[in-house]
């Protein structure tokens, strides 16, 4: 199960993130209470293990601008959580490492999500990075054989009901694991993965009885080269 960890902000935080076991940590660089620079960026990514995915999270941004700060940064990725369109995402999936595209459950688009040529789909809330839950069987809506990440509202406490009823292949966490905005509890985000680790056997069972050989695949090899 690919753990991201996002709003990242701090050293501190991205290291124990990182220490514990999440896969990849998010840095937002969008209008937001945990908005970071790209120097600060750049910093912090320096830092972090090699096998990291390392996330820059854009809302409607220029898609030159998205992929002159990806690069500058030694990002590994772009998540695009606005209304970017299809040749919007394929534009700076051309130019980035891998690209995230987020979706709101329930939006028309979901349906469509396979076609928007990002390695990564991800399900949110209507308003990313407020904590609020939505209705999970939104998240049906997702085409078959993608990566699905699932966002919007996880905790320690609901993450493991979240993924037996959705399924996804991996899981998005900021606001349920804070201690205040961009700062991480350490507490919580050990319960955090631990949870989802503990949740794992289950999961992995009933998608080797769903899916054939083109299931999805280890993340660490095929979106680092």
């Amino acid at each position: 199960m690919f753990i991201k960890i996002c709003g990242i902000t701090t050293v501190d935080d991205a290291l124990l993130a990182t220490a514990l076991g999440a896969d990849a940590v998010g840095f937002i660089l969008a209008p937001s209470r945990r908005q970071i620079v790209p120097p600060r960026v750049e910093e912090i990514a320096r830092r972090l293990p090699p096998d990291v995915l390392t996330v820059g999270v854009f809302r409607d941004e220029a898609p030159q601008r998205v992929i002159e700060i990806v690069n500058r940064c030694g990002l590994k990725a772009a998540q695009l959580s606005g209304r970017e369109s299809m040749e919007e995402t394929r534009l700076i999936r051309q130019s980035v490492p891998a690209v995230i595209k987020a979706f709101p459950g329930g939006s028309p688009a979901l349906s469509v999500a396979d076609q928007y040529g990002a390695d990564i789909v991800m399900v949110d809330s209507d308003t990313p990075g407020s904590g609020q839950v939505f209705d999970w069987s939104l998240a049906e809506g997702a085409p078959g054989g993608i990566r699905l990440l699932m966002a919007g509202g996880l905790t320690p406490e609901n993450v493991a009901t979240a993924i037996a009823k959705v399924r996804p292949w991996g899981v998005d966490v900021a606001t349920g694991v804070e201690m205040s905005p961009g700062r991480k509890d350490p507490a919580r985000l050990r319960a955090f993965i631990n949870a989802v680790r503990e949740a794992e056997p289950a999961h992995s069972e009933a998608v080797e009885q769903e899916q054939d050989e083109d299931a999805p695949y280890d993340w660490q090899e095929e979106l680092l080269p």
